[in-house]
């Protein structure tokens, strides 16, 4: 693929949670369109590993430690990614995830609550509120926040989870209103269960898990490439009248 061809030539993009698993797989296939990426991850190995791939295969990263659930932490990780690019196109919110420890609300603890609306919910919330802010300075761009399948349909034992992705949901419509003058786009991917390292592991052990998950998701598990690939279209100006969009990638769970 040469850079002409590239669907994300001389775009900026910024993904959270780009060390590991879809925001891994995205921060690559951006590369791979283009783009000059940003790696905003909290873990530090990961972060340099995935920017040194890139790198690589010739692509252009560059790694800035950040924690979502931090406000000055993101603030400063915005300053750096549009000092060392000088703009931004792309705000790919990735980070986030749910824990075993979380449940039905009754027996679900305090404390798992707080966490999921920390990491995915403010986490989202307070790199928008610095993102825009840098979008609208380069006259626009894409939003793309990482909503959840069990946000559009009931599930059992994750109702920190499920409240956390089920806000992320509902601000990307509220932003994609407010935005639209500024020429930004705001949507959210809503996958399912999908196939990183983490999720790889957990079902090795839990093969009971693995086969009720499969029996939902009609057409299979979902890959991070595949979630990558619905991110490069709304990254791309390809989807510039698509806004305020939850789009499920769910293998047909939402639809069953």
């Amino acid at each position: 693929m040469t850079v002409a061809q590239a669907r994300l030539a001389g775009k900026v993009a910024y993904i959270t949670g780009a060390g590991s698993g879809i925001g891994r797989a995205a921060a690559q296939r951006f590369a791979l369109e283009g783009a000059r990426v940003v790696i905003a991850e909290f873990n530090e190995a990961l972060g340099l590993s995935c920017a040194d791939a890139i790198q690589a295969t010739g692509g252009q990263a560059f790694y800035v430690n950040t924690d979502v659930t931090n406000e000055d932490s993101v603030r400063t990780s915005i300053m750096a990614a549009t000092a060392h690019w000088g703009r931004l196109d792309v705000l790919y919110n990735n980070a986030g995830g749910s824990t075993s420890v979380d449940a039905q609300v009754t027996d679900c603890p305090v404390d798992e609550f707080w966490r999921a609306i920390r990491l995915d919910l403010f986490g989202t919330w307070v790199t928008c509120k610095y993102g825009i802010a840098a979008l609208m300075r380069n006259g626009g761009g894409s939003v793309i926040n990482s909503s959840s399948v069990f946000s559009l349909v009931g599930t059992r034992g994750k109702d920190a989870y499920t409240a956390a992705k089920g806000g992320i949901s509902a601000i990307t419509r509220s932003m994609a209103v407010e935005y639209a003058p500024h020429r930004i786009r705001v949507n959210a991917l809503a996958p399912a269960v999908t196939m990183t390292e983490r999720v790889k592991s957990l079902l090795q052990t839990q093969p009971d898990l693995l086969n009720k998950t499969c029996e939902r998701q009609l057409l299979g598990l979902t890959e991070p490439e595949e979630v990558a690939t619905m991110a490069v279209w709304l990254a791309s100006d390809e989807s510039k009248t698509v806004t305020g969009q939850v789009i499920a990638i769910d293998g047909g769970m939402s639809a069953s």
